[in-house]
């Protein structure tokens, strides 16, 4: 049984960003209360890290940014690498609370492009994932703005603007957003279009659909994650007989792993170093043991 990491994997420099930029902040204030606004990256694992230095996590999918901000009287909140509207940021600072942005500056990127098209005068068509964090803040820009996630939504969106811009949230499939692209121009001639997955996106979705001779792909991240979830749906659609989803090692079955000759792991880009490595030194450990029965 053959191993092999998928290069590039793991942590992107917005996660590693975010992750320094809340530590940073326990150091800067020992004694304050610090909360996160949702998780700071897609996983649980960073968030029990945070927790142990005191770091709050305010993260329910069945409240609001905003809601959750209501939750905060005191002390500091840390704004996640996903972005953040501009009017949650004043209601923190007129509640009277110091905080931290800690935006990836692919996803402020992305916002400034948008905002410069809005001061033109177009509607901007958003393809990104209903209720996920990114799109949430870029949306709550503006009215003009569209959500779409899929072939459908695009179908069904009615437009009088003859000024229409097309971009997407950063972690999303380059596949399906290249779809996407090709159905927008049908149905809008002379739309403006701006690919914006990250650099950290497309890289490790890439690496995937080079794989040669896979049986058994295993990406290790966190169900939340966006990039992560799209690391697998690459995988299956590049004809890999088996991919996996999990969160660490002990998610690994002795049945996953039958009549399995070359196994890839790759990882999302919030998933801790530490975690691919215990992935694959377990994998390699079961490699040796079967070699020895």
């Amino acid at each position: 049984m053959e191993i092999k990491k998928v290069i590039p994997s793991g942590y992107c420099k917005g996660v590693v960003n975010a992750i320094k930029m809340a530590k940073q902040t326990r150091e800067d204030y020992p004694n304050e209360k610090i909360y996160v606004l949702g998780m700071l990256v897609h996983n649980s694992y960073v968030s029990e890290e945070l927790s142990s230095l005191g770091i709050v996590t305010l993260d329910d999918s069945n409240c609001s940014k905003d809601e959750l901000l209501d939750q905060i009287n005191e002390g500091i909140v840390i704004f996640t690498a996903h972005g953040i509207s501009d009017a949650i940021k004043a209601k923190a600072s007129a509640k009277g609370l110091k905080y931290v942005d800690a935006s990836c500056v692919d996803v402020l990127k992305t916002q400034n492009i948008i905002k410069d098209y809005l001061k033109l005068g177009y509607d901007v068509i958003y393809f990104g994932k209903k209720r996920h964090p990114e799109a949430e803040a870029v949306i709550s820009i503006s009215e003009k703005i569209h959500l779409v996630t899929d072939e459908k939504d695009l179908r069904d969106l009615k437009l009088s603007n003859n000024k229409i811009f097309l971009t997407n949230q950063t972690t999303m499939s380059y596949l399906e957003l290249k779809d996407l692209i090709e159905l927008a121009k049908k149905l809008f001639p002379g739309i403006v279009v701006e690919k914006e997955i990250c650099n950290a996106t497309s890289s490790r979705q890439l690496a995937i659909s080079k794989l040669e001779d896979c049986d058994l792909l295993y990406v290790v991240g966190d169900v939340k994650s966006n990039n992560t979830n799209k690391l697998v749906d690459i995988g299956k659609k590049h004809g890999i007989k088996k991919v996996l989803l999990i969160q660490n090692y002990q998610d690994i079955k002795d049945e996953d792993l039958i009549d399995v000759e070359k196994i890839y792991v790759s990882a999302g880009a919030s998933t801790p170093p530490l975690l691919i490595d215990e992935v694959i030194s377990y994998l390699k450990s079961k490699a040796l043991n079967n070699l020895s029965d």
